[in-house]
């Protein structure tokens, strides 16, 4: 990747590869003698608290949604051992980390507007349910007049 190979993903938030730190990991689970030998899974780790490409909402909702991802720090880490090549694991775990900062990087939604049922909708709630006490009242039992 060129220093020039920035990820754009809004305006407001440019990952620079300056700000990614990548460490090739053995893989774990099957894959017989070459997961032994050969480092193909990518750690990746993004400094999210101080990356000047983030704006600081996004900089924020990154953080919050990794979770368990995100250390004290501020740090992402992003671990891909999904492929056999370190260049799919690693293009995979770049893919991963500009899905989530996408995710942290879209508008909020819009404020909720408090609405009130209207008065037809109001009585005809009230009409079913007496409707549905008669019912219930008439399941009791009879008397021996």
């Amino acid at each position: 990747m060129n220093a020039d190979d920035k990820i754009i993903i809004a305006d407001d938030a440019v990952i620079h590869p300056d700000d990614l730190h990548e460490d090739f990991i053995r893989s774990s689970g099957p894959g017989g003698q070459n997961v032994n030998k050969v480092a193909t899974a990518v750690q990746l780790r993004f400094d999210a608290a101080n990356a000047p490409g983030l704006s600081e909402r996004v900089r924020e909702r990154t953080i919050k949604l990794a979770g368990q991802r995100a250390t004290k720090d501020g740090v992402i880490v992003i671990e891909a051992g999904r492929f056999r090549t370190q260049e799919q694991n690693r293009a995979d775990a770049r893919a991963r980390l500009a899905e989530l900062v996408a995710t942290a990087a879209e508008p909020p939604p819009p404020p909720r507007k408090k609405t009130r049922p209207s008065k037809g909708a109001i009585e005809r709630r009230l009409k079913t349910k007496a409707g549905r006490g008669t019912i219930k009242k008439l399941r009791g039992r009879v008397d021996d007049d």
